[in-house]
């Protein structure tokens, strides 16, 4: 067997120059994604858009789960075209994408520039997959997929640490800053991607498309996987509330000049992006050692206490107003998400049959754009009702029959915020903890945790009446 650093060094240049595209794509990515939810609905007074949560929801349901579900369809397309071509597309999209998003303030205009965006992804993920696929064998592909990725979380880190510094700066500089790092790909691509070869097809455009959704309804014979897709939904629908509920969450509520002060750092100067951020950088410390735990296991069990790991940390982290505890819960879902999300795919390789691998593998997607979709509503009306700070100071006011102008172009909810606070007479940390105490906006954790609680359970059932798994036999 050879060495890891024998088998890193027999890696091909190109295998290198698809693992930079990555991490400049997922840079450009995370940091604008991070911090999306927050663009969508804090005050226009921020410069951000002011959506509703429902309308955040709709935004980021819809866009992401189209971005995992399309790459059943794009990476035939590109088989079809070619990489190199489908992946200036790509690109070229992504930057028109990210400045469309970031200059359009409509509802309509920037829904249907999100969906632009996630076709611009659609594009490029499944291309980049298949290329470590194409240029790792059995002995390298463990390794080769580990730096994979690292590289994927490495620009999880990067991307939202630097626009969690910048955005209460300028929202603009967070578009601007995704635009240049995705167009750096163009050198890449340009210059040093060589073209993996790949069978002349003859079909055509409509027929490469019927072969892939054919290719869907193959797998769906397979009852058992079916039922373990939908199964896998739930966790998805848990993981995702990172990014659609955690950010708007501490910024309505968890005091975060704590963390701030302690590093001699200015007031507002560590944000609620900054703190999603480390996720991505537990995953950089710790990921090696999870794994190293996890192998031990068969990949359903693995998943099953990973999904329980990550249920107590989405408990810690919407549970308290304070930034310590809530950071632990990062730190907690993180090491659930490393003995569960790696081992899904795992397990999708290990049951799916010899000659259908890439179907099986292809098909796994779904639950996590159905996870996208269902994330995107329980974060709408549902947390608003429940969670957000706005929507319970409006309740609030009602009740206690102030007269406050309702929220408007000229009357923003940063307004209508100093306004609440000067009939109260409290100042805005006051009124925060004020309503945290009245309404206990902390009780959406049973929400979300019982999702993921509620999935593990459903793997166990499966694992144990579906599989039927016996003592003494082998499963997966």
């Amino acid at each position: 067997m050879s060495s890891f650093k024998q088998v890193v060094k027999n890696f091909p240049r190109v295998f290198w120059i698809s693992n930079f595209m990555e991490l400049f794509e997922r840079w450009a990515w995370y940091g604008f994604y991070n911090a999306f939810a927050l663009y969508l609905t804090l005050s226009k007074g921020s410069g951000a858009l002011g959506f509703t949560q429902l309308e955040k929801g709709a935004i980021m349901g819809t866009g992401s789960a189209l971005l995992y579900f399309l790459p059943l369809f794009t990476g035939a397309i590109a088989d079809r075209v070619g990489y190199k071509k489908v992946l200036i597309l790509s690109f070229i999209s992504y930057v028109a994408g990210y400045f469309m998003v970031g200059h359009f303030e409509s509802y309509t205009a920037i829904y249907f520039s999100y969906i632009f965006l996630a076709f611009a992804g659609a594009l490029f993920k499944p291309i980049i997959s298949a290329m470590i696929a194409k240029t790792t064998n059995q002995e390298s592909s463990s390794i080769g997929f580990g730096i994979f990725y690292m590289m994927i979380n490495i620009g999880g880190f990067i991307g939202p640490l630097i626009s969690g510094f910048i955005y209460k700066t300028s929202w603009d500089l967070v578009f601007y800053i995704s635009m240049i790092t995705i167009g750096l790909n163009f050198i890449l691509v340009f210059f040093f991607f060589k073209e993996p070869g790949r069978e002349k097809s003859v079909d055509t455009f409509f027929e490469t498309i019927w072969k892939a959704l054919k290719n869907i309804l193959i797998t769906f014979k397979d009852y058992k996987y079916v039922l373990f897709l939908i199964i896998m939904t739930g966790f998805w629908t848990a993981f995702n509330q990172l990014y659609y509920s955690f950010p708007v969450f501490i910024d309505d509520w968890v005091d975060l000049d704590k963390i701030s002060t302690m590093l001699g750092l200015s007031a507002g100067t560590i944000t609620a992006v900054t703190i999603t951020s480390m996720d991505a950088f537990f995953i950089i410390v710790l990921q090696l050692w999870i794994s190293s735990v996890a192998m031990k296991y068969k990949p359903l069990h693995a998943m099953m206490s990973g999904i329980l790991i990550l249920a107590f940390g989405l408990f810690l982290m919407f549970i308290s107003q304070n930034v310590w505890i809530v950071l632990f819960g990062v730190l907690v879902f993180a090491v659930g998400e490393m003995a569960s999300s790696p081992k899904f795919t795992e397990y999708v390789g290990r049951i799916a049959p010899s000659d259908k691998k890439a179907l099986y593998m292809g098909t796994s997607f779904l639950p996590i754009a159905a996870g996208h979709k269902l994330a995107g509503w329980l974060s709408g009306d549902i947390y608003a009702n429940v969670a957000e700070k706005f929507t319970l100071l409006q309740e609030y006011v009602a009740e206690k029959g102030l007269i406050i102008p309702s929220v408007s172009e000229d009357f923003t909810r940063m307004d209508y915020y100093n306004k609440a606070g000067e009939l109260l007479g409290m100042n805005h940390r006051e009124l925060t903890d004020m309503l945290f105490i009245q309404y206990h906006p902390d009780k959406i954790w049973t929400l979300y945790s019982g999702i993921a609680v509620g999935t593990a359970v459903a793997l166990f059932l499966y694992d144990k009446f579906i599989l039927k798994s016996k003592k003494g036999e082998t499963t997966a």
